[in-house]
């Protein structure tokens, strides 16, 4: 299962929730001959939650625990979007999940293992860890509702989707032959033989199953639902009479 958490994150990167709020924050009065402030902006209204644009600024702070990639506002909206709809469909369904202290905590410390950003070891320390933090702009305290809420998304997906999916010997023989030996070939290595790599194997086929049932998940509920951009650099509005034509909402 932790295999299969790690890779919805690296292929999705989308388990990174930012609080979304019930309404838009108004800005005080502005005094005579002055223009109003505009604190914080509306970008996308989904099934009547609203997301502004200060989460989408807090989604992109939150991107220093991701794999290295573009950390661009429409990617980060586009994550925010997907994980509400998820969160949406996970209070409907009312399906338990728990995820404990504990579970975080041994989450956190493999991610700091791995980080890029924190290499040479420099995040096992607890003094290189809140080094870390500051620097991006994090607190403690913020990253661990975050993991924890990342934790109970892919704990949601692995009951969902992983238990129905089943891997034949042909798939992993025609994956051994087509791309392991090829890559053995390039640096002039024997291959080991299929039987010894079929477990590896496996996992990889039913996490990329996985990804694709994901994906075609979320744009159906993309699709159900109605996803109203009010933004245009975060995508196509989807799931409304008016954006019927459309139906894609921007990708997820």
């Amino acid at each position: 299962m932790r295999r299969l958490r790690m890779t919805a994150f690296l292929a999705l990167s989308w388990c990174m929730l930012s609080p979304v709020h019930a309404q838009q924050p108004s800005a005080p009065p502005a005094p005579q001959g002055q223009q109003p402030v505009v604190l914080d902006s509306v970008i996308a209204i989904i099934n009547g939650s609203v997301l502004l644009q200060s989460d989408v600024d807090e989604e992109m702070r939150f991107a220093a625990l991701l794999p290295p990639g573009p950390n661009t506002a429409p990617a980060a909206g586009q994550r925010l979007i997907s994980r509400v709809l998820i969160l949406q469909e996970m209070k409907a369904q009312q399906q338990p999940v728990t995820v404990s202290d504990a579970d975080v905590q041994k989450s956190l410390m493999e991610l700091r293992r791995i980080l890029p950003a924190c290499a040479h070891e420099r995040c096992i320390s607890d003094a290189g860890w809140k080094a870390f933090l500051a620097e991006n702009h994090l607190t403690e305290a913020e990253v661990q509702t975050h993991w924890r809420q990342r934790l109970a998304i892919l704990q949601y997906i692995d009951l969902r989707f992983r238990a129905g999916i089943r891997i034949d010997r042909s798939e992993v023989v025609d994956y051994y032959q087509k791309t392991l030996v090829p890559e053995f070939q390039k640096v002039h290595e024997q291959a080991p033989p299929v039987a010894s790599l079929a477990p590896r194997i496996r996992e990889v086929l039913l996490q990329e199953k996985v990804n694709l049932l994901l994906r075609d998940w979320l744009q159906s509920l993309r699709d159900q639902g109605s996803v109203q951009i009010l933004n245009p650099i975060y995508g196509q509005s989807s799931g409304d009479p008016d954006n019927s034509s459309n139906g894609n909402g921007g990708g997820a």
